[in-house]
Parts: structure tokens; sequence; C-alpha cells
């Protein structure tokens, strides 16, 4: 019965990857990727909005705000774009609630403890080294985010793996000297990119949801050309973001500050800013992709690795030893997210895409196999 399952969608015909194909395959992805931006862009700008606000008061509410919403994002949900998006793709309907509330359920339980790391926020930032003014602030600012940690746990499933270590350099510039404009800067950077990052990451997960679909439906040909539809997506996107950022460094830091300082150095950071709108556009892409293929455990590996071991220690070097702060800082987590893209890029070229598919058809129907052999056994 498992060869049958794994054999049902064996005749379908292949897809070309051909110009017609390329167009028809672009059309896809922008249908599902279009309506994700918009919402992703509400979301977010819930967050972008009040530091837009408060920076316009001093530096010290700005840098306290976003030390605060450094430590209020975390990801857990990443498996459930792989399940959903075979399960729809297999035909296995039914799967898809049990997955999403099974989700949701566990989101739910997670918000508790950490609900509590916020309320004491600012007693373990002044413990880890932070200012203890800027702390105070950022610990009155988090509670007040806790009514909304639960429903987000319902409506997203929040910044992967690899955000967690953009978020620990705005801690990390509340070391520097000056640290209420390293913290801006660093927090404006950070916000800009972030809010780049809902297009290709929205682009992603509609790779994730094509790829995923044609895994689970045995359909290994079209997967493939999905990953390279969205690559040439991607890539065209980031170069027309960046030359447009480009061309508006000189007044950028304008929309977050009204601090001479503050603008003319994210004027300074704009070049390593674009650069790492580049590679995060390209990183969102490919693990949008690992999502869809059903290897998130590689992409940990691989995100662990190049920022936690390789982009962080840097970015304390360059920062701290070599005295380049927020430069430096941010230097080495772009390089981290270089090595990122190398070896996903590297994964991606070598994966066996009949094989996924292969995979995607057994993870699905293994449950259905199951069931079905303990009915036969209770007849």
């Amino acid at each position: 019965m498992e060869e049958a399952l794994l054999l049902k969608n064996g005749d379908r015909k292949l897809v070309p990857i051909a110009p017609k194909a390329f167009v028809e395959e672009l059309k896809k992805v922008t249908a599902i990727a279009a309506p994700m931006v918009m919402v992703t862009m509400s979301q977010y700008l819930l967050r972008v909005t009040p530091m837009i606000m408060v920076g316009h008061i001093s530096e010290l509410s700005l840098s306290s705000v976003a030390i605060a919403t450094s430590l209020t994002n975390f990801g857990m949900a990443g498996a459930l774009e792989t399940l959903c998006g075979q399960a729809y793709g297999a035909e296995q309907y039914k799967k898809l609630g049990t997955y999403t509330y099974g989700a949701i359920l566990s989101l739910i339980l997670v918000c508790l403890p950490i609900s509590l790391l916020w309320i004491f926020m600012d007693k373990l930032l002044v413990f880890f080294g932070q200012d203890p003014i800027v702390s105070l602030e950022a610990g009155k600012y988090a509670i007040w985010l806790i009514p909304s940690l639960f429903p987000y746990a319902i409506l997203e499933s929040m910044v992967p793996l690899e955000w967690w270590s953009f978020e620990l350099l705005v801690l990390l510039s509340g070391l520097l000297p000056n640290p209420e404009l390293e913290s801006s800067v660093l927090s404006i950077c950070l916000t800009t990119t972030s809010l780049h990052s809902l297009i290709p990451y929205s682009i992603g997960a509609a790779a994730s949801t094509r790829v995923s679909n044609e895994l689970g439906a045995g359909n290994s040909r079209a997967a493939q050309l999905s990953v390279c539809t969205v690559i040439v997506l991607a890539v065209a996107e980031a170069i027309m973001v960046c030359a447009a950022l480009f061309c508006c460094r000189f007044i950028l830091g304008y929309a977050y500050s009204s601090e001479k300082e503050v603008v003319d150095y994210v004027r300074e950071m704009t070049p390593l800013l674009c650069l790492s709108i580049v590679m995060d556009s390209l990183t969102e892409i490919l693990s949008g992709i690992a999502r869809g293929s059903g290897w998130q455990h590689i992409g940990a590996y691989v995100n662990f690795g190049a920022y936690y071991l390789v982009g962080i220690p840097l970015a304390i070097v360059l920062g701290f030893l070599r005295n380049l702060r927020g430069e430096g800082i941010w230097g080495g987590i772009v390089t981290g997210t270089i090595l990122q893209v190398i070896l996903l890029t590297s994964a991606t070229c070598l994966t066996n895409w009949q094989e996924q598919a292969n995979k995607a058809r057994e993870r699905i129907f293994k449950g259905r196999i199951l069931a079905d052999k303990l009915i036969d056994q209770l007849n």
C-alpha cells in the first residue's frame, strides 16, 4: 500500500524549465507573496511606528525602545510551513488543522515563561552590563508589550533563529562608549533591514509553499523551477531597494531621529546596510526553500555556525577590540550572513529533489499507512 501511495502521482507531467514555465511560476509565487507582504508589513509597522515616534523625542527614548524590542522576539513555528505545505500537496487536508492547532497551542504555552522574563527585563539588562537608565526605561516598555505576546503566538511564528543574533547586536551596542548613540543607530539599521526583510521573507514563504506543495505531490522538477524563480525575483528586488537606499543615505536617518549626530552616523552605516540587505534577501529565500524541503535541521546548524560561531565573535572583536564601534559590530554579523548564504546555497545546489519528493510523501502518508495497518489488524 505504501508503494502505491508513493507512486500515485508518479505519472504527472514534469514541468520544463523554460521561459514560459518561468513566467507562469513567477505569477504563482507573486500571487502568494504579495498578500503576505501586506500582512507582515502591517504587523511589523506596529513595532516600527513607536520607534519612529520616540526617536524624535530623545536618544534615550530611542535606545530604550530599541533594547526592549530586541528581546521581545522568538521563533518556533518553522516546521509548520513544511508540514502544512507538504500535506496540502499530498491532498491530506485534514492534517492541516491538526498541525496548525498543535503549533498554536505550543506557542501559547511558551508565552507564559517568556512573559515572566519581560517583567524582570530591567534587572536582567543591568545584570548583563547595560546602562541602568536605559535598562529602566526598556523594562517599562517591555511590560506594556506583554498583552501583545499571546495574540502574536496565534497570528505569526515571529522571527527565526538568525534574527536573534541581529537583535543581540543592539544589546552589544549598549556596552560601547556612548551607548545611547550606538544603540540608536544600530536599532535604526536593524529596523530598516527588518522592514525590508518582510519582502524577501514573504517571497521565501511563497517559495516554501510552492516547493512543499510540489514535493508533497511528488513533482520534483516543478520544485526546482520554483527555487530558480524565487532566487531571480529576490536578487532583482534587493538590487532595486539597495540602489534607492544608497541614494537616500543623507536623509534616511531623519525618518527615525532629529539628532544630526544620529543622522550622520546612519549615513556612514548605509553601505554596510545595503550589503546586509542583499545577503538577507538571499538568506530569507534559501531559508524558505529549506523549510519547504523539510530540512530545517540543516538550516539550524548553518544558522548557529554562521552567526553564533563566526558572526557574533567577529562582531565583538571588530567592535570592541578593533575599536570600530557600531560599524565593526554590524560588519561582523554581515560576515556571518555571507557565510550562511554560501552554506545554504551549497546545500540547495546539492539537493536531490527526487529523493526529497519521496521523503515528503513518506512523511505525509506515514500516519495514514499506520492507521490503515491498525484497522486491518482489528478486522
